[in-house]
């Protein structure tokens, strides 16, 4: 099996193991359904030098109408999405490089799932990791 498809089956399990509750009969309560993105690499770029890379995972609370199902097929759109604004204006916070700006991150990320999947479609999102490739890299001066 490809290391692509490996990948993707595990995106997948979160959001297939969510399905298989709703489907025992343990309905969420509405608008509480969420989607998991995990492993997206971000890049952390400062003086126009590549400093590190932090891999962030998250997860988005879906609104009204947006189901897991419905927003399956729109992830890779998300999480391109995300990937081209990290390269284009880097979620930095001053003077660390280990980390990223969340409240960047989601304003971000809401802006492009509003024009991906529609506007009230993720309501929330939600940074529940964060793991640079590198630990160390306080920028000084």
């Amino acid at each position: 099996m490809r290391r692509r498809d490996l990948i993707a089956a595990s995106a997948a399990l979160p959001v297939l193991a969510a399905g298989n509750h709703a489907l025992a009969g343990d309905r969420p309560a509405p608008g509480g359904a969420s989607i998991s993105m995990p492993g997206v690499g971000l890049p952390v770029i400062a003086g126009g030098r590549l400093r590190n890379y932090v891999f962030v995972s998250l997860r988005l609370h879906l609104g009204g109408s947006a189901t897991p199902e419905s927003m399956r097929p729109k992830e890779a759109y998300l999480r391109d999405a995300l990937v081209r604004a990290g390269h284009r204006t880097p979620f930095l916070v001053p003077d660390d490089w280990t980390r990223i700006d969340e409240a960047a991150l989601s304003a971000s990320l809401m802006r492009s799932a509003a024009a991906i999947a529609g506007r009230g479609s993720v309501v929330r999102i939600e940074i529940v990791n964060q793991a640079p490739r590198r630990r160390t890299g306080v920028q000084t001066g």
